[in-house]
């Protein structure tokens, strides 16, 4: 029998993982990519010897990545050298406080008791909540294409009966975290885990408290060369597998005739015909655009307009002449007002006055990604999805200036007179070049309990033949959740072809 036919829109880390399982079944894979390069966010700038990844920095949940490599019959150690970052953040407050996060909970427990030893008990006991809430989770809501709550019922055995009155709650992540910690200081460091996902812990659910466990039970890493190696390194295994990639390839229109995909059209008229169409594209960005003859009812323009996107960033990339000895390889400086900071990127729509800044540096752990004596920061503060009230444009210089004289107040001296090397990322920029909706960088916020559990599913519902893959649809953002949606969107084409899915 002839093999189906299949086209991936987007080459970003969902799509690469959707070509890979796709092919180990056996179709012919067409990955179409708008952009010189794949890897869709989690991309590379290089500037006079200055290396920044400009998307995803810290991989976690790695057995999901080795997974992606032997679906296909590869080893990730061949292609790639994964690092465990010690410690994994180091975590700085505006009076001076400082508390090294480390996999090595000896560490950890050390600088805890620095800053905060009352909490020492209620660490351990939030890490173990955390625990049971992936223990609970994780099969349906992560490693499952999670499609409604019967299929919740049907997979109930007595751990997640156990869960069940911590899940059916509208706690939210700060509540929680109240719950559990005296401290300010951890309070604000554990609320952070929401934005992994581009939400606000004041109103994301409180089961995203399982994020912290997942980091401490699974490591954080750091790849040799840099993240972007990870997009490099699936490239090279695809085209050995027989996958078809193709750059400068932005589509235009996912063709659809009697509510079956019939291929995709290129912006030059091109059309290419498949029996299967998996996009990458943000999943929003799907429906507004790459359908323009569907009438829809599902994701019409008016619950489009409606749906909260997930936040932006700022991105600074700043090649510096000098080192900073303060700072490790991941690093956040807390703002001095959290409610107020979530409060204007999801109320008001303002970039914050007094952000919480990440700073990745590294080069402090890999020498290659700077020139000697350099640094390569890719500073970082969250931002509104674009709005109409005001042009990135106009205001981008002005921030940029107001976010560095902030990391000087903070201790990074000389900054601004150091730098020779800058390249701005704005949500305005994020949104043209990954085709992002709003420039949102994780999709939908997590927000609501109808956007946590119920995100744009794998299959399209209105269009046989048409799914979806990426941080805007199950199970979510993150380099782990995006290569696990590729292989979700795999076995759901698989399962409807009558075929088993390909495993590693």
């Amino acid at each position: 029998m002839k093999a189906k036919r299949v086209i991936i829109v987007g080459a970003g880390l969902g799509g690469l993982s959707a070509a890979l399982h796709l092919a180990a079944n056996g179709f012919q894979v067409t990955l179409l990519e708008k952009n010189p390069t794949v890897g869709g966010k989690l991309n590379r700038i290089v500037a006079d010897g200055y290396t920044f990844d400009t998307g995803p920095s810290l991989v976690t949940m790695p057995d999901i990545l080795r997974d992606t490599f032997a679906v296909a019959g590869a080893c990730l150690d061949d292609y790639l050298t994964l690092q465990p970052l010690d410690p994994i953040c180091r975590y700085r407050w505006p009076d001076g406080a400082q508390l090294d996060l480390s996999a090595d909970l000896s560490k950890t427990v050390a600088a805890l008791r620095r800053i905060a030893p009352e909490d020492e008990a209620a660490f351990f006991r939030f890490l173990s909540y955390g625990a049971d809430l992936y223990t609970a989770t994780a099969p349906v809501f992560l490693f499952s294409d999670f499609r409604n709550w019967r299929q919740l019922w049907q997979r109930l055995d007595r751990q997640l009966l156990r869960q069940l009155p911590r899940l059916a709650t509208l706690k939210t992540v700060a509540d929680r975290t109240t719950e559990f910690f005296s401290s300010p200081y951890l309070r604000q460091l554990f609320n952070r885990y929401a934005t992994y996902n581009g939400s606000s812990p004041y109103r994301a659910q409180a089961t995203f408290c399982l994020i912290p466990y997942v980091e401490f039970a699974f490591g954080a890493w750091y790849v040799a060369g840099g993240l972007y190696r990870i997009a490099e390194a699936l490239l090279q295994v695809a085209a050995a597998r027989g996958v078809t990639i193709q750059t400068n390839a932005p589509v235009a229109e996912i063709v659809v005739e009697g509510g079956r995909v019939q291929g995709v059209r290129l912006e030059d008229n091109t059309l290419l015909a498949a029996e299967v169409v998996v996009s990458n594209a943000d999943s929003l960005y799907t429906y507004a655009r790459l359908l323009p003859g569907l009438r829809r009812r599902t994701y019409d323009d008016r619950r489009l307009a409606r749906i909260e996107p997930s936040c932006s960033g700022f991105i600074l990339l700043l090649g510096t002449r000098r080192r900073f000895d303060t700072l490790a390889h991941h690093n956040i400086f807390f703002s001095g007002d959290y409610p107020r900071e979530f409060s204007e990127i999801f109320d008001t729509l303002t970039p914050p006055r007094d952000p919480t800044i990440y700073v990745c540096a590294t080069s402090r752990t890999d020498p290659t990604q700077a020139p000697p004596g350099g640094e390569n920061l890719f500073v970082m503060v969250n931002a509104p999805a674009v709005c109409e009230a005001y042009d990135w444009d106009d205001i981008a210089s002005e921030y940029r200036h107001h976010i560095v004289a902030r990391l000087e107040a903070l201790g990074l001296t000389g900054l601004s007179e150091s730098i020779v090397v800058e390249e701005r990322l704005t949500p305005k920029r994020f949104a043209g070049w990954f085709n992002a909706h709003r420039g949102a960088i994780y999709g939908l916020s997590s927000n609501s309990l109808r956007n946590a559990f119920w995100r744009p599913p794998i299959r399209a519902q209105e269009v046989r033949g048409l799914y979806f893959a990426g941080g805007g649809t199950h199970p979510g953002g993150g380099i782990p959740l995006v290569l696990l949606s590729g292989k979700l969107a795999a076995a759901a084409v698989a399962e409807d072809f009558g075929l088993p899915s390909a495993t590693a």
